[in-house]
């Protein structure tokens, strides 16, 4: 039997994007543009959302301009919206080529949220899609609630298929927007519009609600759907989409018949450098990607697998760029920096490469060592610091802490050119610190966002202590957001994660 080849289309990047707390820079968003392309071989990639911001639209020039030059430009996609041309403008502003449209795929949606015939909604459609190629923009097209669509108005879904296939489109794109439907549902749905509609392309984009994505994914392929959209660490809203590792593992161990380009071998190092630019742990557990997955605790199952591997499967560690451990429970001096960016699937310039090197040079004269798992987050650091352009400088800073007396901090800060100075007393250092910060910009009229959550941790994986990450989650009247800190010290960390709020604001 000839494999048949399907394509997967990694959404990290837009949809991943979409996890609550996560926001990549542009720096990052590049990084993980060619990784996803070059190292891991991904078919596509989404990037964004037409019209987000200003910095989104600078993130997407610079990924159309390398993609551009490196041939690189029809595999990236922008998700845009039935918008009278808006979304139009942003994309030929931002040199992308292909458009993600959003469209209604319910009739649910489309009278309740548009309040809009299905004749209306399809002739405004048309416009775009025929807009988009006068400027040389290809489309495909999301049917947003297709899942509900094809539950509750199939023949509405129907009406929309026999437009959409008419039109000069390349794919239509089939989401389980709200995390649905049950492996059999996707199963049926898929071969009964791949068979209806044999000459036209079908991707499947599913959500995790149920903890059925992945099971989804698998009835989606086996019916016939020639794409799929997943993320790296299975990212997304709510409970996230589809997680690339897990699906790529089985089509290549279930679906003999089913071919993917997806290098298996740079998952992990994908992985564990998107969870350090979002700061989205992943779980220790996780398929394929997890820190213990691969690890054998209980003496029993050691002893096994020194016995004609007794305790191994198909998901050899190896194949993944991993290696088997085993540790040891109640049950049973620097590397080269160039190399180990290697390793990570990372190049980074000259000058950001000499800025990581004196972050480790200050780590290392601090701690005893710095590991490779550490490099991550000295990395995500470095980017996130270069991004922005510096107007609040937190100059010096003096800590107390004594027994018996409240601690204190004596704080200098330049702020837009001009120093100030305050003292003040609370519960911690770092709150009398914020309390010295709170006196400033009350002479400037200024209010700091609310403080709502702060966390602490060392790089996961890290067998070293060099380094301290402290997440700090700010409130303000609009939105919720998070900076991150790095140091050797938790106190400065958090400091650092501060002064990056506060040029934010």
């Amino acid at each position: 039997m000839k494999a048949r080849t399907i394509e997967i289309m990694d959404t990290t990047l837009r949809d991943g994007e979409q996890t609550s707390g996560v926001s990549f820079s542009a720096s990052e968003k590049l990084t993980l543009a060619k990784l996803l392309l070059e190292e891991l071989q991904v078919d596509r990639i989404e990037v964004a959302s037409a019209r987000v911001s200003e910095g989104e639209l600078q993130a997407v020039k610079n990924i159309t301009d390398w993609a551009a030059t490196e041939g690189y430009l029809s595999n990236v996609e922008v998700l845009t919206f039935v918008d009278n041309g808006v979304s139009l403008k942003w994309m030929q502003e931002a040199g992308a080529k292909v458009q993600n449209l959003l469209t209604k795929g319910s009739l649910n949606h489309l009278t309740h949220q548009l309040k809009k015939t299905p004749q209306q909604h399809f002739t405004e459609i048309e416009n775009v899609i025929s807009e988009g190629q006068k400027l040389g923009i290809e489309t495909n097209v999301y049917l947003e609630d297709w899942s509900n669509g094809m539950r509750n108005s199939k023949d509405y879904v129907f009406q929309f298929l026999d437009f959409l296939t008419k039109q000069p489109i390349k794919r239509v794109l089939l989401p389980d927007t709200l995390g649905v439907l049950t492996h059999t549902e996707t199963g049926a749905f898929f071969k009964e519009i791949v068979q209806k509609y044999p000459n036209t392309h079908f991707d499947f984009h599913g959500h995790n609600d149920y903890d059925l994505s992945v099971a989804n994914v698998m009835e989606a392929v086996k019916a016939g759907c020639h794409g799929l959209h997943l993320t790296v660490n299975g990212m997304g809203e709510r409970a996230g989409n589809a997680p690339l590792a897990s699906a790529v593992a089985v089509i290549n161990d279930f679906l003999p018949e089913i071919k993917i380009g997806v290098k298996e071998s740079s998952l992990y190092k994908v992985s564990k450098l998107v969870s350090a630019f979002t700061g989205f742990s992943i779980p220790d557990n996780k398929p394929i990607v997890g820190d213990n997955v691969f690890t054998q605790t209980a003496g029993i199952h050691a002893d096994g697998d020194s016995k004609k591997n007794l305790y191994f499967n198909d998901l050899l560690p190896e194949r993944f760029g991993r290696k088997r451990k085993y540790a040891l429970g109640k049950t049973s001096g620097k590397a080269n920096i160039q190399k180990n960016l290697q390793e990570l699937g990372l190049t980074l310039n000259d000058d950001e490469l000499k800025k990581v090197t004196e972050r480790i040079i200050e780590l290392g004269d601090k701690k005893e060592r710095v590991t490779k798992d550490d490099l991550p987050y000295i990395i995500s650091d470095v980017l996130d610091s270069n991004l922005r352009q510096q107007k609040v400088f937190v100059k010096s800073y003096v800590l107390t802490h004594s027994k018996g007396l409240k601690p204190s901090t004596t704080l200098s800060i330049e702020i837009e050119g001009k120093t100030y100075e305050e003292s003040s007393q609370g519960d911690g250092q770092f709150d009398a610190f914020i309390n010295a910060l709170k006196k400033v910009y009350k002479k400037e009229g200024r209010e700091l966002p609310k403080l709502v959550d702060y966390a602490v941790r060392i790089p996961p994986g890290s067998n070293s202590d060099a380094l301290c990450e402290t997440i700090i989650t700010w409130q303000t009247k609009e939105k919720d957001f998070t900076t991150r800190g790095l140091d050797s010290d938790q106190t400065v960390s958090a400091i650092k994660a501060t002064e990056k709020m506060l040029n934010l604001v």
